[in-house]
């Protein structure tokens, strides 16, 4: 058995919504994609420790930081917090903390705390 993440169909089909329109060329798979920079957080490993099965690190990495720029990652936290019940004073707050945390771990940086 494999100890891999897979975002199952179901995950990947809420979350197609969030994802930016693609121009030109199509995208990488964005379940491979998305799977591995979740499991590059999880785990805590660096781009290129991302196991192969991901697609090359380059291309989980180049996501990470468009979608971020984009404020992808953000607008998802943020509907998964409203949708958890958080009460909307302390939702903002609720997601900056969780992208300081993400982003801080991706980066190395345990001080960038600035939402994009």
């Amino acid at each position: 058995m494999s100890d891999l993440f897979w975002l199952t169909d179901e995950q990947i089909e809420r979350l197609r919504p969030f994802f930016p329109k693609s121009h030109g060329k199509p995208r990488v798979d964005d379940r491979r994609v998305l799977s591995g920079i979740v499991f590059v957080n999880r785990n805590g490993l660096r781009w290129r420790d991302a196991p192969s099965d991901y697609g090359p690190h380059k291309t989980l990495y180049n996501r990470f930081v468009r979608w971020s720029r984009l404020g992808v990652f953000t607008r998802i936290l943020a509907e998964l917090v409203a949708e958890a019940g958080v009460p909307p004073p302390f939702r903002q707050l609720v997601v900056v903390l969780l992208w300081s945390r993400l982003v801080g771990k991706l980066s190395g940086s345990k001080s960038r705390a600035s939402l994009q």
